[in-house]
């Protein structure tokens, strides 16, 4: 089994006004996208299940997965959910030497 840190983009519309639309991003580490979209959803749930009962919101779980910015009112799209292999925007290995 080969972990890496997967993204996963999910949009998201406000249930009030569907033409107020966004995008929740999830990061973790995972052996698979499939394996990284259960992940995301898991910590998600979790995170909304927290929010309706009036607890805090889990902080990081394992694998680095967690769920921040939970915007109640607001329907996540699964069906429609990115999955691909993170890249760090600030990495030095994404850097080239015209960015220094």
């Amino acid at each position: 089994m080969h972990l890496q840190i997967y993204e996963v983009d999910v949009p998201i519309h406000d249930s009030t006004n569907p033409d107020r639309r966004g995008l929740h991003v999830f990061t973790g580490v995972a052996d698979s996208p499939a394996a990284a979209l259960r992940r995301a959803h898991e910590v998600y749930d979790a995170a909304l299940a927290a929010h309706k009962a009036g607890l805090e919101i889990p902080g990081k779980q394992p694998g680095s997965w967690g769920a921040r910015g939970l915007r109640p009112g607001w329907q996540m799209e699964w069906p429609a959910a990115k999955v691909g292999l993170w890249h760090n925007p600030v990495s030095w290995a994404n850097r080239s030497d015209s960015a220094l």
